[in-house]
Parts: C-alpha cells; sequence; structure tokens
C-alpha cells in the first residue's frame, strides 16, 4: 500500500472526497444547440450566410442605394462603359446597370424563395403522408412521384411557361410545382425509419392522434435533413428563373431579372462589345447560389451525428 503523505504536522493527510451535487451535472447538448455549434465552426458555411445576407440587403434596399431609376432612360449616356456616375455601366437605351441589377435580384430571390417555400409544402405534405401511413397512400403516391420524376422538366416548365401569361405568378408556381419530389423522397424516407422508433409507439399507446403524433413527434426530427434539401432548392431555382427568362419566358420587360438581363447575352455584339451589360447579373447569380450552397453544404453537416467538424 502507498503511504498517506505527512502533512507539516506529522500527521497524514486525509484523502480529498469530492462530492458531487445531485442536478450538478452537464446537461447533455440539445440536438438544435449541437447543430448550431457545428454550423458556426464550418468557415465555407460562415462565408455563404454572409454573403447571402448581403445580397438580401441590396435586394431589399434596393431603392434606397440605386443610382438611377432602373427604368429610366438616358439616349445620351447609351452604353456608356462603367465609371463614377454609372457604376456598372448603362444599356444600349441608357439605362443603369447597377439599378437594375440590383432590382433584378428582388425578383429572382422573390421567385426562388416563393417557389422553394410551394415545392417544400408540397413534398412535406405527400411525403408525410406516404410515410407514415404506408400502405396504398404509400404507393399511390409514391408512384405519382416515380411519373413525375421520369418526365424531363426543363421541357415541362418551357411548355407551361410559354401557355401561361408572364408573370411572378406563373415563375413561381411553375418552377416549385415541378420542384418537389426530391423533398417528397427525403421525408418519406424520414418517416418510414421514425415511425418505428420506440418514442412513436409510446405516442401511440397513450392515445395520441395521428396528427399531434406526425407534427409534434416526428417533424422535429425530419427538420434538420430537410432544412438543407430546402437550400439546394432555392439555388437550383434561381438557376430554373435565370434559365426560363434567359430564353424568353420570364418576368416581362422593362422589370429587370438577372435572367432577362442575361438574355441580352444571345446578341453577339453585345456579347463581344458591351460586356458590361451581361457580366453583373451573371456574377450576382453565380455568388448567389454559391453561397446557398455553402449554407446548404454546413446545414447538411452539422446535422449528420457520423460528421466530425
Amino acid at each position: 500500500m502507498t503511504s498517506q503523505p505527512a502533512s507539516p504536522t506529522g500527521t497524514p493527510d486525509r484523502p480529498t472526497v469530492v462530492v458531487e451535487l445531485a442536478g450538478s451535472r452537464a446537461r447533455p447538448e440539445s440536438l438544435t444547440r449541437r447543430t448550431l455549434r457545428r454550423f458556426l465552426r464550418n468557415r465555407l458555411a460562415i462565408v455563404g450566410v454572409i454573403g447571402l445576407a448581403t445580397m438580401i440587403l441590396l435586394v431589399v434596399f434596393a431603392s434606397q442605394i440605386e443610382r438611377y431609376p432602373y427604368e429610366q432612360m438616358d439616349l445620351r449616356a447609351a452604353k456608356s462603359p462603367p465609371g463614377a456616375d454609372h457604376w456598372f455601366g448603362t444599356d444600349r437605351t441608357g439605362r443603369d446597370i447597377w439599378s437594375r441589377t440590383i432590382h433584378g435580384g428582388r425578383v429572382s430571390l422573390s421567385v426562388a424563395a416563393a417557389a422553394t417555400l410551394l415545392s417544400t409544402v408540397i413534398g412535406m405534405t405527400l411525403g408525410a403522408t406516404a410515410g407514415y401511413y404506408g400502405g396504398k397512400a404509400d404507393w399511390i403516391i409514391s408512384r405519382f412521384t416515380d411519373i413525375v420524376l421520369t418526365l424531363p422538366p426543363i421541357v415541362i416548365m418551357l411548355t407551361l411557361a410559354s401557355f401561361l401569361p408572364r408573370s411572378l405568378v406563373t415563375l413561381i408556381v411553375v418552377i416549385g410545382g415541378l420542384s418537389w419530389p426530391g423533398t417528397v423522397r427525403l421525408v418519406r424516407g424520414q418517416f418510414l425509419s421514425l415511425r418505428e422508433q420506440e418514442f412513436v409507439t409510446a405516442a401511440r399507446c397513450l392515445g395520441l392522434s395521428h396528427r399531434r403524433i406526425i407534427f409534434v413527434h416526428i417533424m422535429p426530427n425530419v427538420i434538420a435533413p430537410l432544412v438543407a434539401m430546402v437550400s439546394f432548392t432555392v439555388g437550383n431555382a434561381i438557376l430554373t428563373e435565370a434559365g426560363l427568362s434567359f430564353l424568353g419566358l420570364g418576368v416581362a420587360p422593362p422589370t429587370p431579372s438577372w435572367g432577362n438581363m442575361l438574355e441580352a447575352a444571345r446578341n453577339l455584339q453585345i456579347l463581344r462589345e458591351l460586356p458590361w451589360m451581361w457580366i453583373p447579373p451573371s456574377i450576382f447569380t453565380v455568388l448567389t447560389v454559391l453561397f446557398v450552397n455553402f449554407i446548404g453544404d454546413g446545414l447538411r453537416d452539422a446535422a449528420d451525428p457520423t460528421m466530425v467538424l
């Protein structure tokens, strides 16, 4: 045995007893807190948040920071290169490219946000119904989703957009109405796994309604992967709106959007001689989608318990 060290008075020191008070133990970290902590440690995700927030502020306060009204024409300043008066130059009718770019972002981001909301609501409703109830409901929804996935989305979008009036509502309905199959599959898979868990069985034994089990007990566990999916849907919606507007099926001029500003690049003369007409909306589109993807990657990694950050 090891002897106790002697105290200055010659008597051995008594062993130190550590008493842990009840309730003093650190409480386990909640899922939301852990996800947030892991997300904040992802540098690219933080860059994405800062960049996207900057873009949103630019488009929200576009009327306050514009140099000239976006629809104002000044033929004396037509085709002017970037300078002190017109930071991004002017187009062939003298309209300020800076003003049109930030106002165009308002249209593009609004369409992307509304279309993503529409597709998410449809996907969550169908996916939760199929995954929770199973049986015939699951079979019908799954087969319908498979049929939609086999259709070429860009062809369907072009067909619908060509028959419907050119407006923001049309873009939102067309993009959001064809972007939900991925969300359905994600939510359905999560519900199929979670409905067999013990906490769901316990809720059923307590006599809770199906609605309460779905929205209170299962849905919170689907939010983390769903948020990551939504962020990627936003990026795809921005690109889809730009593509439709580039083909002349987006919002009608003179209302600007990044897509219909890029439509000017189809003119070979503008492409070569007036690059400032299409480079700014191109850069803004690429950066916004990049920032959204950074956020999506960060949310996906933060919500994945197998990832080490």
